[in-house]
């Protein structure tokens, strides 16, 4: 197993549950990235339909993990709510809310009151809204370690600071992996690493429509309640903290910065800027020549794994203080709410921004779990869960087609 994010940990969990023998290398620490600086949100409400039934299985996933560690996830089912202040947002809500009938999910539409009602107001500042009670939240900070903790119990054996440099094969199949610590044999590999894979699967002589985009999220001081759980607008987003506080961001509030990759895989890419131009940032940064860089190493040198241990990126402070700005306009509730925290991070994203979960062409006994696109980690033991089935050879709990990582092959 190769990355100790939300994706990687419940995928050693569920192979632990089954009692196969696992080994898990993370190059930094458990969680280190995404996994512990996303909002912390575990939805259904807004996914694509094609990840509807993995996140059926990851919420059923969710609710036996919380049942086996106590308090440590911070889980809580509250419900989620996207509310709508123009026409365009609630034809939105609405649209999504027909394609999601076919599951007969528990999402429900708010009238302009009911959606004022949910976030303590009256000014009738919404036109409506969507909600889902059967959604929940968690602490992404003690989440995943706790996660990775209850592996450990059950009988994975997890290495942080271990980077992964290569494969080992023989006779066209992987044997092991060569770590910076020495080699391990094994029968099959996971690779979750997040944004990294694609460098890594590249360094193996494989192609990966990946890019990493960056993000940023801020957390305020405690503040006045506004909902029991996590609630949505275009201007800001708000998920309420163990401690009275809120971790804030915006959806699609990101930077791109221009990669070699970027132009490898530009035609799978190019429907996906052009339906995000207005919120997407372009530029030329130091990453182009820089870890996620077209970078090239052999077994016996040091990779990028080791010389960037954790991806911290610096956040976009200007843009981290409008949201905070909006929050207070949209939630009057946390006017004046400082930032106590800002931070960045870097999310791994997919053409159509679905996962890519399956076989990797020419690499006969490597998963791929990645791509999760800035909603993993509610989805992540699902993701984790359908990884090690696949790995296995076991049948699948739901039909992993629509995460093939062929489907972006030239």
């Amino acid at each position: 197993m190769i990355g100790g994010g939300i994706a990687g940990v419940a995928a050693a969990l569920t192979l632990a549950d089954l009692g196969v023998p696992v080994v898990l290398c993370e190059k930094g620490r458990i969680a280190g990235e995404q996994s512990s600086r996303n909002w912390g949100w575990i939805r259904m409400q807004g996914r694509d339909a094609r990840e509807i039934p993995l996140m059926l299985e990851a919420q059923a996933l969710w609710r036996s993990f919380g049942a086996r560690t106590g308090t440590a996830l911070g889980l809580r089912q509250a419900g989620v709510a996207y509310l709508a202040e123009t026409a365009e947002e609630m034809a939105a809500h609405e649209a999504w809310l027909n394609t999601a009938s076919a599951y007969q999910l528990a999402t429900r539409a708010l009238s302009p009151a009911a959606a004022d009602d949910h976030v303590g107001q009256d000014a009738r500042r919404f036109l409506g809204g969507i909600f889902t009670p059967t959604d929940m939240h968690a602490c992404p900070e003690t989440a995943v370690p706790a996660l990775a903790r209850l592996a450990s119990e059950t009988g994975a054996a997890i290495f942080e600071h271990t980077a992964v440099r290569r494969f080992e094969r023989s006779a066209g199949r992987i044997t092991g992996v060569v770590t910076e610590h020495g080699s391990i044999a094994c029968n099959a590999v996971i690779l979750a690493g997040g944004a990294w894979c694609r460098p890594f699967l590249e360094n193996e002589g494989q192609a990966l429509a990946q890019l990493a985009v960056r993000s940023q999220a801020l957390r305020t001081g405690p503040a006045p309640g506004v909902a029991a759980g996590p609630v949505g607008t275009r201007r800001a987003a708000i998920r309420p903290r163990q401690d009275g506080s809120f971790t804030v961001g915006r959806t699609g509030a990101a930077r791109f910065d221009l990669i070699p990759a970027a132009f490898a895989h530009a035609r799978h890419f190019l429907p996906m800027a052009r339906a995000n131009w207005r919120i997407l940032k372009l530029r030329f940064g130091p990453e182009f020549f820089g870890a996620l860089g077209r970078n090239r190493w052999r077994a016996d040198q040091m990779s990028p794994f080791e010389t960037t241990r954790m991806f911290s990126p610096p956040p976009d402070k200007a843009l981290a203080a409008a949201v905070l700005a909006a929050t207070g306009a949209v939630y009057p509730q946390l006017q004046g709410a400082e930032a106590r925290a800002v931070w960045g991070g870097m999310i791994d994203v997919t053409p159509d921004e679905v996962p890519a979960i399956g076989p990797v062409a020419g690499l006969a006994n490597v998963t791929l779990a990645t791509g999760l696109s800035g909603h993993g980690f509610g989805l992540g033991p699902g993701v984790g869960q359908l990884a090690a089935h696949l790995a296995l050879g076991h049948a699948p709990l739901v039909d992993p087609a629509p995460f093939a990582p062929s489907r972006f092959a030239a």
